[in-house]
């Protein structure tokens, strides 16, 4: 997997940007004492569910790989002059 810049950045705005779909969504309701690595695994597999972004493969499947989808995804979302895009 190629580093993305501002991965890091991206996955925590990711994990905010998730938490608000899937609780719209009316799937979930995320407590305080919930891990950032239980929501982002929780937040792949939701958007994997909703075919908004293809599955890893089966031997690349973990937190690194999730965190790296849950980035890209959030790219895509936000508009191209969002600083994090920069």
């Amino acid at each position: 997997m190629k580093k993305i810049k501002n991965e890091v950045e991206l996955v925590k705005k990711a994990i905010r940007v998730g938490m608000i779909y899937a609780e719209k969504r009316g799937v979930v309701k995320f407590e305080s004492t919930d891990s950032a690595n239980e929501k982002i695994e929780y937040l792949y597999k939701l958007l994997v569910h909703d075919n908004l972004i293809q599955p890893l493969a089966k031997d690349q499947e973990g937190l690194p790989g999730m965190k790296h989808k849950l980035a890209i995804w959030v790219s895509k979302q936000l508009p191209n002059d969002h600083p994090l895009l920069k």
